[in-house]
């Protein structure tokens, strides 16, 4: 499992935006280690306190490191000349707040470094989808894919939608099947995401009472549209 590391110039904001990722893990947490202040009360950061993050979490499958402010990337650049471990150690440029909760997430579900760093990474353009923003262009399915794909529908019945902790679920277990699955407003195509992509699902805004059309393509992709669709039905749990 990746290791997270968090730095950033406030003990507070680091601390607060761990909590809220861990929320959503379940009883499987990765390692995270906080580097944040620059000594007692004194708002900057440290080099010496982000190498040691980094090395108290280093793990073979590597460490991703999240950034609040300019400065803490410059810190977090020295940290890696100081450092005792050799892991390997990518340096997020995901927004603060939402690359942590989804590499976090990502990680707790056994994702691979370069899974995590990639769905962190994709943070700005879940946001740019919201409405009164250009939402990016997706590749279209193949005919291939078309021709094989599993579908069903499902109606979300929990109060307050499919939300971060279900969007949470979802990625997680979604991470165990070799199927590519997406959701999407049944009344509204357009509103459409990848299973696989937390900050996408969550990005949708899906209430009570949407529809969903749930679509996968792949060797698991019946057991995974079914998952779904019966956790849907059931209100995630909630």
């Amino acid at each position: 499992m990746i290791g997270i590391v968090v730095v950033s110039h406030s003990p507070a904001l680091a601390e607060a935006a761990v909590a809220l990722a861990l929320q959503m893990t379940g009883d499987t947490r990765p390692a995270i280690a906080i580097a944040a202040g620059a000594g007692e009360g004194v708002i900057g950061t440290d080099a010496v306190r982000v190498a040691d993050a980094i090395d108290e979490v280093a793990s073979p499958d590597g460490v991703l490191v999240f950034m609040d402010l300019g400065s803490a990337v410059l810190s977090t650049t020295m940290a890696l000349e100081f450092r005792a471990s050799t892991t390997e150690v990518r340096l997020s440029s995901a927004p603060f707040v939402e690359g942590i909760v989804a590499g976090v997430v990502l990680a707790a579900a056994g994702a691979s470094l370069d899974e995590a760093e990639r769905e962190a990474s994709s943070a700005m353009t879940a946001k740019n989808a919201q409405p009164g923003s250009a939402a990016p262009a997706e590749a279209p399915a193949t005919q291939a894919e078309v021709d094989v794909a599993v579908t069903a529908e499902a109606t979300i019945v929990n109060d307050v939608g499919l939300h971060a902790r279900p969007a949470s679920v979802i990625v997680a277990k979604m991470a165990g099947f070799d199927a590519k699955v997406t959701i999407a407003d049944a009344d509204d195509p357009g509103r459409s995401a990848s299973a696989s992509s937390l900050l996408a699902l969550m990005g949708l805004g899906l209430g009570k009472g949407t529809r969903l059309r749930i679509s996968g393509t792949g060797a698991d992709a019946a057991e995974a549209v079914e998952w779904l669709r019966a956790i849907t039905a059931d209100g995630y749990g909630e």
